[in-house]
């Protein structure tokens, strides 16, 4: 039997493949746009996160999902602390969700709140993403915007070793005892993750690039 990290890792290779290209991403790595296209990308992920997290919380007694619960990867203390940083004490009242943003969002509220396999999923795309090309993308931006020990906040997981992390994960997801059509279900909901995820940062590629 085909373990499902692998079946994983095969079914987003396109999708993966997709987010790396992203020329809005590209422009942030390398210094090119202004440093507010990294407030607003930072703005994006709060919305997308503070709808994630609070999956987390409507999901906590799931099963399933209450396995992939890890309070060390939590990115909303961090992303409001790199958000009073960019913005001002009133942040709040200077971000507004892209309608990229909005459908993300709209779709975690649709599939993650009471299904294990859409929370897996939602939550997996994040935060393996985070812990993965993430770091990358987080030492690029503090190089190319001299960052110093404030606004980088989201990037930085304490305590956590990201490739331990990986495989600790990818152990869980293989003892996860899905049907085929679970799997499927899940796979499906990864796909759609990258997809909205590619989106947004599409938009903002449309306003700073």
């Amino acid at each position: 039997m085909v373990l499902l990290s692998a079946r994983l890792r095969e079914h987003t290779r396109d999708d993966r493949a997709a987010a790396q290209r992203s020329t809005f991403v590209e422009g942030l790595a390398h210094g090119r746009l202004p440093f507010a296209a990294y407030a607003a990308l930072l703005a994006q992920h709060w919305f997308i996160y503070e709808t994630l997290e609070l999956a987390t919380a409507a999901m906590a007694t799931d099963p399933v999902a209450r396995r992939f619960v890890f309070p060390e990867l939590f990115r909303i203390p961090a992303l409001e602390a790199d958000l009073r940083y960019l913005y001002g004490a009133r942040w709040q009242s200077r971000v507004t969700a892209l309608p990229s943003t909005t459908t993300y969002c709209t779709r975690i509220r649709y599939s993650a709140f009471d299904q294990a396999t859409g929370y897996v999923a939602h939550h997996c795309t994040r935060y393996l993403g985070d812990l993965s090309g993430g770091q990358w993308l987080g030492e690029a931006i503090v190089k190319a915007y001299g960052l110093r020990r404030q606004g980088y906040r989201f990037f930085v997981f304490e305590g956590v070793d990201p490739p331990l992390f990986r495989a600790r994960y990818r152990e869980r997801l293989n003892a996860v005892r899905w049907s085929g059509a679970e799997q499927d279900a899940f796979l499906a909901e990864v796909s759609a993750a990258y997809r909205l995820n590619v989106d947004v940062l599409a938009e903002l590629g449309e306003h700073w690039n």
